[in-house]
Formats: C-alpha cells, sequence, structure tokens
C-alpha cells in the first residue's frame, strides 16, 4: 500500500492493530469494516465494533447497511443504525461510508439508501462490498452522486476497471 501510493488500506477488524503499526511511518490510512458484509449486526454491536475499531487506529469505518432492513423498507432502523456509528466516530474524528450493497438493490432502494446515509451524516456512500452480488455499476454511481448531490463522496467498489468505463 505505502510502495503503491494507496489513500488506505481497508482489512478486517481483527488485522486493524497490526495494519496501524506496520504502516504508523507511512502516509497510509487504515480503515476497517463494521457490520460486514450484509449489515444484519444490531446496532449496538455495530457500534462496539466500530468503537473497539477506532480505539486500535482506524481512521475510516465502512459500515455495511443494513440491506434486509433497507429492502424491507424499515427506514428507521437503517437511519438510526448508521447515525449511530456516525456520531461515535466524530468524536474520533473517523470518516464513515456506508455500504449500500447495490446490486441487491432496485433504483428506490438505493436511492432511499443515499439518503438515509447523508442525513444519517456519513461522509461517503459505497457501492458493494466486494463480496456480494454486483460490484459497482457507471449507472449506480450516477445515481448516488446526483442523490447526494457533490455533499458525500461516493465510492465504485469493484465491477469499474477503468475511467473509460465510468466515462460511458
Amino acid at each position: 500500500a505505502e510502495r503503491h501510493g494507496f489513500a488506505a488500506v481497508c482489512v478486517q477488524p481483527s488485522w486493524v492493530a497490526r495494519a496501524v503499526r506496520e504502516l504508523h511511518a507511512s502516509q497510509v490510512g487504515v480503515s476497517t469494516v463494521i457490520g460486514f458484509p450484509h449489515g444484519a449486526a444490531l446496532t449496538p454491536v455495530k457500534c462496539v465494533e466500530a468503537e473497539q475499531a477506532m480505539k486500535l487506529g482506524a481512521g475510516e469505518i465502512e459500515m455495511a447497511a443494513n440491506i434486509g432492513a433497507l429492502k424491507s423498507g424499515n427506514r428507521d432502523l437503517v437511519y438510526v443504525d448508521i447515525r449511530s456509528v456516525v456520531e461515535l466516530a466524530r468524536q474520533a474524528s473517523v470518516v464513515v461510508k456506508v455500504i449500500l450493497e447495490t446490486g441487491a438493490l432496485n433504483e428506490e432502494e438505493k436511492i432511499t439508501g443515499s439518503v438515509l446515509a447523508k442525513l444519517a451524516g456519513a461522509d461517503f456512500v459505497k457501492t458493494s462490498t466486494g463480496f456480494g452480488f454486483a460490484g459497482a455499476d457507471p449507472a449506480d454511481v450516477a445515481l448516488i452522486s446526483q442523490v447526494v448531490g457533490g455533499t458525500m463522496g461516493v465510492e465504485a467498489a469493484g465491477g469499474i476497471g477503468s475511467y473509460a468505463a465510468m466515462k460511458t
């Protein structure tokens, strides 16, 4: 990661301490996943997981949105889930990315998930975990970008192999 100039590496929570140790003298940040990969963990569990990762030095939290709740229309659960992790992360100035797993969602669910992430105060919306149904799709990236209106970052994860592919 350091040799290739990565901004950050994303590791499983059990590897955060080691990644922080290995990268301490570099500019590479350490990110980890919370509620991974389906977001089905209970909100208090996600909060403890995030809190522990931040104590170990994670500078970014990539939390999986609760796909089941999102698909079933339980917007309150999705919002509270995201907001709870965001509030913890703000105390430590840690970036929060919300993974929507867009390959499992219809257009309305993608819009709803993006809006909820924005309202909850997340910093980024990310398209997928890389372990789900499909990677990023240029149309999904465009849709999410339109919904969040330049107020948040949008991260395309997997599926788009080049800048040229994104332009189409």
